[in-house]
C-alpha cells in the first residue's frame, strides 16, 4: 500500500452528521467509510478505463 498520507476535507456540517449515520449504520468509522468508497471508485473506474498508471518522476 505504501506510505499512508493525510487528506483534508471542508463539509457542510448537516452533511457530515448523515454521513456519520451513514458509517454507523454500515459499522464503519468516517474514515473507513471514505476508503472503503475511494477504493470502489477506483476499481470502478478502472473496470471501465483500465489499469490507472503512476507518472513517473
Amino acid at each position: 500500500m505504501g506510505e499512508v498520507k493525510h487528506l483534508s476535507l471542508r463539509i457542510d456540517e448537516e452533511l457530515l452528521e448523515q454521513f456519520r449515520y451513514v458509517c454507523d449504520y454500515y459499522g464503519r468509522s468516517a474514515n473507513g467509510q471514505l476508503l472503503f468508497m475511494i477504493r470502489r471508485t477506483v476499481e470502478q473506474f478502472q473496470r471501465q478505463h483500465g489499469p490507472i498508471q503512476r507518472p513517473k518522476g
